[in-house]
């Protein structure tokens, strides 16, 4: 059975798995230790979905930064990016390119996030740029 996207609190669920998503991420590379060992020491299992997002990103980070690096304007790289706001990045990136979302929803859940947990106040905006980029070429 499918879950069903206009139930109450769907919305607020995958919003808090991606946060929980970006908070793993960050503890991985923040202790460089692998995702797995991050996930295998959580007191409680993280939701599928939040597994889903660690794992994703985590297999195709390669991919993921290359589709980053290609959508950043000349004056910006990989490494002068934030931490918080290049892990926003890939997952935005990686929802995208996987589909499992509309591309709108990837986008506007990336900015939410940047808005959040962003390194300055301009994270949204930077976020929508970048994805919004990538989305065109992306094309889905």
């Amino acid at each position: 059975m499918t879950e069903d996207p206009f139930a109450p609190g769907a919305s607020t669920q995958k919003r808090e798995a991606r946060e929980r998503a970006i908070e793993l991420l960050y503890e991985a590379e923040v202790r460089g230790i692998s995702i797995s060992d991050v996930l295998s020491s959580q007191v409680i299992a993280p939701a599928q979905l939040v597994e889903d997002l660690v794992r994703g990103v985590s297999e195709d980070i390669e991919g993921i930064d290359a589709e980053i690096d290609a959508y950043l304007n000349d004056d910006w790289s990989l490494d002068r990016l934030g931490m918080l706001d290049l892990w926003i990045l890939r997952i935005g990136i990686y929802e995208l390119l996987s589909g499992a979302v509309p591309v709108a929803v990837a986008i506007n859940e990336a900015v939410e996030l940047g808005n959040l947990f962003g390194a300055t106040d301009e994270s949204g905006k930077f976020i929508n740029g970048v994805l919004g980029s990538a989305a065109r070429e992306i094309g889905n």
